[in-house]
């Protein structure tokens, strides 16, 4: 065990400790080209001393050893090498403290041998390797590279051929390649490598390319390599070069490159194809109804045979038109397809780029602007189709012509109006018609306003019959056409009219009509043609104010009370066109007095109390309207309150634009009585207050009296109804209703109640009333009456009512005594003083006994000074 273990460390020191320095060079051998370049790295490692090192290289040809260049000593190289060192032909580089290189910039045959590198020795102990060498050989030169001139113009989707032709002739392995690149400016973009080993590599923006096939290589052998942009595009536009590279292997398979020769073969111009397409259409056409039309399309451009077209006919109505206005015709798809051809229409394409357009049997509708519009089309590898290009053609003019029809147009007004709302009427007829054929006629019809003559006119359309017979109305007289006040008609095949069932001053102008020829197309449509305008013709008449008259007539007369009245009202109106009519019923109680509006009845025959407001009789009053300007007005049990003269105030409006009306005159009819004589007795109303002045919170009582005067009536034939009015001190309003009772004995409070006190109502006999103020305040002293009305029932069971009755006014005062205002709270004021006062003399007490008392008995010091300093 312990010489194992001895030997083991023999071999430790043996191993471990001799590696030592460490000086490398390239494992060789190094194969370059004469005339190129060449560096030989040295390293040295694993050494003691100083950082840098000292480097000597040495070449050996043979047995001869010839120094070439060190760091450390300058006279260092051999004199044959010298005049090269001196020159820089043959240099050293440190790279760092343990690395340099020898770099030869321009190889010759001599140069090659073995070149070894050392370093002086800077270790304590001499061990490891102090140099090490590397054999460099040097070839001839055999690379040759002779490129073929691409075309120099190429159409868009052309061929671009690139053939470069590279060879090289070394004893050496040695491997060549072949680059493709282009030049773009001042920067060179690379498309594609061949080799070494046959390897393919292309560049980043040709990998889809190559991959769709657009990147083709071919190898015809004897030194030739081939590469072939298949579709050309603008952006292959450029400078193309030809690089042939010569490789040597080198440890792990990797190819070192020792030669390179680039050659420009020429510059390639894409001609796009926007530029090279040109489009053509045939000279302008003049040709007769029926003839045949024949037009050719002609598509010229750089390497149309590659091109796909699409070619679309357009026509345009408008000479000089563009394709914003023109329709399609026919079109021709890129694959031959036909759209839009018919018996009529045909399209077809007759040679490499030449299309043509033939319509058969050409009518007055075909003239216009013919165009041509071609869209190339080129296809990619991928089998992809992108439009490269667009262009439309100058238009052709063709003209069409055949004998116009002539015909006159003349216009009469068969119904003329007198005034605002008669009708209207005028014809418009055809005259010498001659040539019209199979055409059809249509009509318009042209207001103009009349004006000053230093103003401008416009006409307007009131509306036209197109050649199928239907009515076109214009804007402002839409509405009037679809209410049935504008007709329009076809009397004869060559007469219209055009009727205005109600003329009103807005119509007051000039009138025309305007005939138009229509002809059929070859699509089954109508075509405008000819178009003759009338003279105009004035429509007019004298204004004439409206005017109404009403008159009343009673229809049932009120000949006692109780009893029905019925008046009809009867409006008469001139020189209105369907007026609308609303009425109003007034009464004047007296002659010459103010009239009461009773009811209304408005235009759309709404009813409306006006000041008709008589609690339970608000039913009793009935307006109708009985025909288009009749009315009549009824009044259930007359009373005589009802007496006076009535009559029918009436309105007539007149009917505007949009469903409005217009108020045009009012008149007011003559007057109807209700006048029966009252036989009943008479009535007479007093108050009494039973005191007129009352303290706060004392009850009031007045009393309301009413006396009968002549025949008494019974007492189951009589009622009242009283009402308590005030006039609150300093008021400058009305007695305002306070409480009242009707004659059935319902109470019901007036607005001022909310604010006095409580009231109550009494009856306490058959004629007396008593009103009570409960627990009177400042808001109850005024003035108060009372207004009663008698109520008497006829023997037929009926009840009248009799003139109102007002009594006079009494005076109510709420008085204030300053003792007994006073006592109350001067007595309240005393108790509490005295209440107070005691219970602060008993709470002293308390605290004196109690709270404040000592109970320790503490004896006088005799020592008086003491206490005086205490003190």
């Amino acid at each position: 065990m312990e010489n194992a273990f001895f030997t083991y460390f023999i071999l430790f020191l043996t191993f471990g400790w001799a590696q030592g320095r460490l000086v490398r060079v390239p494992n060789g051998p190094l194969v370059s080209v004469v005339g190129q370049r060449v560096s030989i790295r040295c390293t040295v490692s694993d050494y003691e001393g100083p950082r840098e090192q000292d480097f000597d290289w040495t070449v050996l040809r043979g047995a001869d050893s010839l120094q070439v260049i060190s760091t450390f000593d300058p006279a260092y190289s051999d004199r044959s090498l010298q005049g090269r060192v001196d020159s820089g032909d043959i240099s050293m580089e440190r790279i760092n403290d343990n690395t340099v290189e020898l770099r030869i910039r321009n190889l010759k045959a001599t140069d090659s041998a073995i070149y070894r590198c050392s370093t002086p020795s800077t270790d304590s102990v001499i061990r490891g390797n102090y140099e090490d060498e590397v054999q460099l050989k040097v070839i001839a030169d055999s690379l040759k590279v002779s490129p073929v001139a691409p075309p120099a113009v190429v159409p868009e989707g052309g061929r671009i051929s690139l053939r470069c032709t590279a060879t090289v002739d070394s004893a050496e392995h040695t491997s060549l390649s072949v680059a493709w690149s282009v030049r773009k400016g001042t920067s060179l973009e690379a498309i594609l490598t061949f080799g070494p080993e046959r390897a393919v590599t292309t560049g980043t923006g040709y990998r889809k390319r190559y991959a769709d096939g657009g990147l083709r290589l071919g190898l015809p052998g004897g030194g030739a390599y081939d590469l072939v942009l298949t579709e050309a595009l603008p952006a292959d536009q450029g400078v193309y070069v030809c690089t042939a590279k010569q490789s040597v292997p080198e440890q792990g398979g990797v190819w070192q490159e020792i030669l390179q020769r680039s050659v420009d073969m020429g510059e390639v111009r894409v001609t796009p194809t926007s530029q090279s397409l040109t489009v053509a259409v045939g000279a302008n056409r003049t040709l007769s109804v029926d003839d045949t039309l024949n037009l050719t399309c002609s598509v010229a451009a750089d390497g149309l045979a590659a091109l796909g077209l699409e070619v679309t006919w357009l026509v345009g109505s408008a000479p000089g038109g563009g394709p914003t206005d023109s329709r399609v015709l026919a079109r021709v798809s890129r694959d031959g397809v036909v759209t839009g051809a018919s018996d009529l229409v045909g399209v077809r394409r007759v040679g490499a780029g030449v299309f043509t357009l033939v319509i058969r049997g050409v009518s007055k509708s075909d003239s216009g602007q013919y165009s041509c519009r071609v869209s190339a089309w080129i296809r990619q590898s991928g089998g992809e189709w992108y439009q490269a290009a667009e262009k439309t053609s100058n238009p052709a003019t063709v003209l069409v012509t055949m004998l116009e029809p002539e015909f006159k147009v003349t216009l009469r007004s068969v119904v003329t109006p007198q005034a605002s709302g008669d009708p209207t009427e005028l014809e418009c007829r055809v005259t010498d018609a001659l040539r019209l054929q199979d055409g059809r006629l249509g009509v318009s019809w042209r207001y103009t306003e009349t004006t000053p003559a230093d103003q401008p006119t416009s006409a307007r359309a009131i509306a036209a019959v197109d050649e199928q017979g239907n009515l076109q109305p214009g804007d402002e007289y839409r509405q009037r056409a679809e209410k049935g006040l504008l007709a329009l008609s076809r009397v004869k095949p060559d007469t219209f009219r055009l009727r205005l069932l109600h003329t009103q001053d807005s119509d007051v102008g000039q009138y025309s009509c305007a005939v138009s020829v229509w002809t059929r197309q070859r699509d089954g449509g109508w075509a405008k043609g000819k178009e003759v305008q009338s003279n105009p013709i004035s429509i007019s008449w004298i204004h004439k104010d409206p005017s109404l008259s009403v008159s009343a007539q009673p229809l049932r007369e009120a000949s006692s009370g109780g009893s029905t009245f019925e008046m009809g009202c009867q409006a008469t109106a001139e020189n209105l066109l369907d007026p609308g009519y609303s009425v109003l019923i007034r009464v004047e109680e007296a002659a010459g007095g103010k009239a009461r509006k009773i009811l209304s009845l408005s235009r759309d025959s709404v009813l409306k109390l006006e000041e008709w407001d008589e609690l339970g009789r608000l039913d009793s009053v009935v307006l109708e309207k009985t025909g288009p300007a009749a009315f009549r007005f009824r009044l259930y049990g007359a009373q005589v309150s009802d007496r006076g003269s009535y009559s029918c105030e009436v309105t007539a409006w007149a009917p505007g634009a949009g469903n409005t009306w217009t108020k045009a005159v009012s008149a007011v009819s003559n007057k109807v009585q209700i006048s029966f004589a009252d036989t009943g007795p008479a009535f007479n109303v007093s108050i009494q207050p039973a005191v007129t002045s009352v303290l706060p919170g004392e009850t009031a009582k007045i009393e309301c009296v009413v006396s009968a005067l002549g025949v008494s009536p019974k007492a189951g034939d009589v009622a009242y109804e009283v009402r308590w009015l005030q006039s609150r001190v300093l008021s400058l309003d009305r007695p305002a209703p306070l409480v009242s009772v009707d004659r059935w004995g319902v109470v019901r409070r007036g607005p001022l109640n909310g604010s006095s006190s409580d009231c109550s109502l009494e009856q306490t006999d058959e004629r007396t009333f008593a009103l009570r103020v409960h627990g009177a305040r400042d808001a109850d002293a005024g003035e108060y009456q009372c207004a009663v009305t008698p109520w008497l029932r006829a023997p037929a069971g009926t009840w009248t009512s009799a003139r109102e009755l007002t009594s006079a006014r009494v005076f109510l005062s709420v008085t204030f005594t300053l003792w007994d205002t006073l006592k109350l709270p001067l007595l309240y004021g005393v108790g509490a003083s005295l209440v107070a006062g005691g219970l602060s003399i008993l709470l002293g007490f308390a605290c004196a006994q109690w709270c404040c008392r000592n109970t320790k008995h503490t004896p006088r010091s005799r020592n008086g000074l003491m206490d005086l300093e205490m003190d």
